[in-house]
């Protein structure tokens, strides 16, 4: 057996920073959010529901989590002034006060070490179905040194069911555990590339896309597809040690 260390060099992980950030709204191309200063990701649900029995606690069930945050930034993109109730009228006129739009957006927290530093690793955050509501802005009159304001939204969220978990508007990807190629695969979407628009996919696209990594997949082809292999099933004694899906008709 080995003793437990706490010195191991390369294991002091920590969490620091926020960049790539991008927003996306009504289905329509995502955007780069530059100037996003924060997330603060609050702890909301999940508290404890006991249940007593001749005053013994016999249940401890937790009520469900709700993904809410604030967000900070020192400016936002044309497409979040919907967001944040702004409507663009004639010829550059704004209306503000109106209904606010929902939106998604991802961005990145970096995980450093104490031997590669904040270039280690990254998480990559997916944030489903927000609305935001704006927090109170104050703007001083000028003085000898100029200071950029700092908006900043509470979001709430409306969580999406998928199967086998409980629903969610919250996702997080680490690169220290998902294949390099997948993780690419998901950047792609994300940030586009040199042939598709950055998009949002969907959660349960999100769940399909890890699920079926590296499924083999035999395609059966068309009705009318000449048949160039054959699989003999041998005799009705015969052990089964490899199973083709032919798929649908």
């Amino acid at each position: 057996m080995t003793r437990i260390s706490w010195s191991t060099i390369g294991d002091r992980i920590f969490e620091a920073g926020i960049d790539r950030g991008v927003l996306y709204v009504d289905g329509s191309p995502g955007v780069p959010w530059v100037g996003l200063k924060s997330v603060e990701q609050k702890s909301t649900g999940g508290k404890s529901k006991p249940r007593y029995q001749n005053g013994i606690k016999i249940s401890n069930r937790m009520s469900p989590e709700e993904f809410e945050a604030t967000l900070e930034a020192f400016i936002y993109p044309d497409e979040f002034e919907r967001c944040d109730g702004t409507y663009l009228g004639q010829n550059g006129m704004r209306i503000a006060q109106q209904r606010r739009k929902s939106f998604g957006m991802s961005y990145r927290s970096l995980v450093g070490n104490d031997l590669d530093g904040l270039s280690h690793a990254y998480k990559v955050h997916i944030l489903y179905n927000l609305k935001a509501e704006p927090s109170d802005r104050s703007r001083n009159t000028l003085t000898n040194s100029a200071e950029p304001i700092s908006f900043s939204w509470n979001l709430t969220s409306r969580p999406t069911r998928i199967q086998g978990f409980r629903p969610t508007s919250h996702f997080e990807f680490d690169s220290r555990d998902v294949p390099a190629e997948l993780m690419q695969q998901l950047e792609d979407i994300l940030y586009g590339n040199e042939t598709t628009q950055p998009s949002l996919p969907t959660p349960n696209e999100l769940m399909f896309m890890f699920d079926s990594f590296e499924d083999l997949v035999y395609d059966a082809g068309t009705p009318y597809t000449p048949v160039f292999v054959t699989y003999d099933a041998g005799t009705i004694g015969t052990p089964i040690t490899e199973t083709i899906d032919g798929g649908a008709p």
